[in-house]
């Protein structure tokens, strides 16, 4: 694990990294009591080419300052945090997966996790005097236990994940703590696999559970468009896959690709017209998931995204998979640069 700590008085202590471990603090630590706390979610890919590399993690880094920009934690170098990530990756290279070439998903590969905590020891509700960044990392399978096949989703107006004014739009803890019962209750109540974030009185789609949500349809103008919600209101967090797919799509050329709000209406109209292809959230931990039902006012919706030729989702899939795992050359991707087994030895010593 890599460790970085901070004080107000004396700024970031020199980086370390060692055997993962326990941590000991005081029990009136901030953390602990005010969620003053930012994480992020990146992975590290062995490419068919044996070469480990980092999937556009500037954009990560980017997010992760704005987000302790908003919990008040301390700025840092994002870069200089990247290259202390590639140490980190280097010395655990063993822990990389290789690629399945017989998977038509390649999905096995090392979960990154860099957090930062407030680890001032004082009861007041107030600004962290100090903080701890730190980077753990483990080899990570399928996100679903079903494998690559379509979700079901729970759309309750009722439940809403994020609100104009809030947290929403940042990688903040506080915002999946109060999703987690409502996500059980999707499981267990409603067999439903996750949920459909709605927002406001027009019933806004926001996100699917901790993905961005896009939607491939005909719009009211007859014009074909892949849609998903905007960043402008601050309740959609600013995903990197889902960046990266609208990217890859306006590189085709082949439809509309549009951030605008779409509501449930839209989904309930446009899928008696026909005019609904597919639905499917984006997100770092499952890349594309798609979506073939959604349970709404005690009805459910069929989405026939399983029943398209070519779906877009699928191509989306491929032509990210592909860069990801080195089949496809791109500027967004980072090598990590190998070391020796004896470096490894020293620096886990």
């Amino acid at each position: 694990m890599l460790e970085i700590d901070w004080t107000e008085s004396e700024g970031w202590t020199r980086p370390k990294i060692s055997e993962i471990r326990n941590f000991s603090m005081h029990p009136a630590t901030k953390v602990l009591h005010y969620a003053i706390e930012l994480f992020e979610g990146m992975k590290a890919y062995r490419g068919y080419d044996n070469v480990i590399r980092l999937f556009r993690p500037d954009k990560n880094m980017e997010r992760m300052k704005t987000t302790a920009l908003r919990s008040n934690l301390p700025d840092f170098d994002g870069e200089e945090l990247i290259e202390c990530i590639k140490k980190l990756i280097a010395i655990d290279s063993d822990w990389v997966p290789k690629p399945n070439p017989s998977s038509c998903s390649q999905s096995s590969t090392l979960y990154i996790r860099p957090t930062m905590i407030g680890t001032d020891p004082h009861l007041g509700v107030s600004k962290s005097t100090s903080a701890k960044l730190f980077v753990i990392a483990g080899p990570v399978g399928p996100y679903y236990k079903t494998g690559f096949k379509p979700i079901s989703l729970l759309a309750d107006p009722q439940f809403v994940r994020a609100t104009i004014g809030g947290t929403g739009g940042y990688k903040m803890g506080c915002n999946y703590a109060p999703t987690i019962y409502i996500q059980n209750l999707a499981n267990k109540k409603h067999n439903c696999q996750q949920v459909l974030w709605l927002y406001g009185k027009d019933e806004q789609m926001t996100e699917v559970g901790t993905m961005n949500i896009f939607m491939m349809w005909t719009n009211e103008k007859g014009v074909r468009e892949l849609v998903t919600p905007p960043l402008s209101q601050g309740i959609i967090l600013p995903g990197v896959t889902r960046l990266s797919l609208l990217e890859l799509a306006k590189q085709w050329g082949e439809f509309n690709v549009s951030e605008r709000i779409i509501t449930m209406k839209d989904l309930v109209n446009g899928l008696k017209d026909n005019r609904v292809e597919e639905v499917f959230g984006a997100g770092t931990a499952c890349i594309v998931s798609p979506v073939d039902r959604v349970l709404y006012q005690n009805k459910w919706l069929e989405v026939p995204t399983m029943e398209v030729e070519n779906p877009t989702y699928g191509r989306l899939l491929k032509n990210l998979t592909d860069i990801q795992f080195g089949k496809a050359k791109s500027p967004w991707m980072i090598e990590v640069p190998e070391i020796s087994d004896r470096t490894k030895l020293h620096a886990s010593q």
